[in-house]
């Protein structure tokens, strides 16, 4: 008698399995596939480096809605102000808070320089208008174009430019010594540096201070807000942020000083 040879069919439960691991694959697959068409094909947000300051006519990135608020807080809203009147453009007075009327005068002007014109004023927009509002330039001494580091304020435009190997660096906004205590005119050397220096005299701070002339200092100041408002005892007066700046350009070098212009 011949064996009876049995075929078993394979488990309906073992192909439904499967089937069900397969689709499951097919999902996984499908989902990776899908994340990674999101991230290679879906814009991101635009990344902006942070400002480096150590760059020419930088400052630090100004935004609709930002005020100067106190000598401890200047965003240096003044001072887009008045250069953007300087060029026509702020028909206002400045009052150091970035409104919708300075935003009008930002916005002409980075159209007037073919940038995305936002309202924030970023180092494209900064360069510029930096370079094109530094005032009275014939009347820079020769001697602030030689070689070396050379800090040079003109007294009537309240203004120091900041020139190495007679290329023009940067260009600052500040205010000198009264009609009674000038800031002292004529060409000096920086002689000795204290970065956070305190003046015991009139019990104020004077930090990044440079003194160039005696007493006399470049140095931050935490009274000024508006560098065309009042004077110092002698010293120029920087927005403590652009003493910094000047600071970090110079501590490490020969600074060379040149005080000219009437007084103002």
């Amino acid at each position: 008698m011949m064996p009876v040879v049995q075929f078993r069919r394979p488990s309906s439960h073992r192909g439904l399995r499967y089937r069900r691991a397969a689709r499951g694959l097919t999902t996984t697959l499908v989902a990776v596939l899908a994340a990674a068409f999101l991230v290679t094909v879906v814009p991101q947000p635009q990344a902006y480096a942070a400002p480096d300051l150590r760059d020419r006519f930088s400052r630090e990135v100004v935004r609709p809605g930002d005020e100067d608020k106190d000598p401890y807080h200047i965003e240096h809203v003044y001072e887009l102000q008045y250069r953007l009147r300087w060029l026509g453009l702020f028909d206002a007075e400045p009052t150091g808070y970035y409104g919708d009327v300075t935003k009008a005068a930002v916005v002409a002007f980075q159209k007037k320089i073919e940038v995305k014109a936002t309202g924030v004023v970023r180092y494209r927009t900064w360069r510029p208008l930096i370079r094109e509002t530094v005032r009275h330039r014939s009347s820079v001494p020769a001697s602030c174009k030689k070689a070396g580091w050379h800090a040079c304020y003109d007294r009537s435009q309240h203004q120091v430019n900041l020139y190495h190997k007679g290329v023009l660096l940067n260009s600052w906004l500040v205010r000198g010594g009264s009609a009674d205590t000038p800031t002292r005119t004529g060409e000096f050397v920086v002689f000795w540096r204290d970065i956070d220096h305190y003046s015991s005299l009139y019990d104020a701070p004077m930090p990044y201070a440079q003194f160039f002339s005696g007493g006399q200092a470049l140095h931050g100041s935490r009274l000024m807000m508006d560098p065309f408002v009042g004077h110092s005892h002698g010293c120029v007066n920087f927005w403590t942020e652009d003493a910094r700046q000047l600071w970090n350009l110079t501590y490490n070098h020969k600074l060379h000083v040149r005080v000219y212009g009437r007084w103002s």
